[in-house]
């Protein structure tokens, strides 16, 4: 059994990808770490044996999807623009 089939390395993946994330946010790892968090429920619950060109693509797949709902979810409603008008440090 080689690394890649293994669920818990998906996991540990997707937890360094939230870490990341939350040093450098904008939703960008968070996608990614939920991709692989579905990749690791699927190898974990299912138990199937894939290569890793499928393993990827599905990681690829899943991470889109999750990246296309966070920006839907979270991003301003259309037409608006975020401002800011004085700094956090004026006071």
């Amino acid at each position: 059994m080689t690394f890649h089939t293994l669920w818990w390395v998906w996991m540990a993946a997707a937890l360094v990808m939230a870490i990341l994330e939350v040093l450098a946010p904008g939703f960008v790892f968070l996608g990614f770490a939920i991709g692989a968090l579905a990749v690791s429920l699927i190898l974990l619950n299912t138990g199937l044996v894939l290569g890793l060109p499928v393993l990827l693509l599905l990681f690829a797949g899943l991470s889109l999807v999750a990246w296309l709902a966070l920006r839907r979810f979270f991003a301003m409603p259309k037409g608006q623009v975020k401002r800011f008008e004085g700094d956090i440090n004026d006071r």
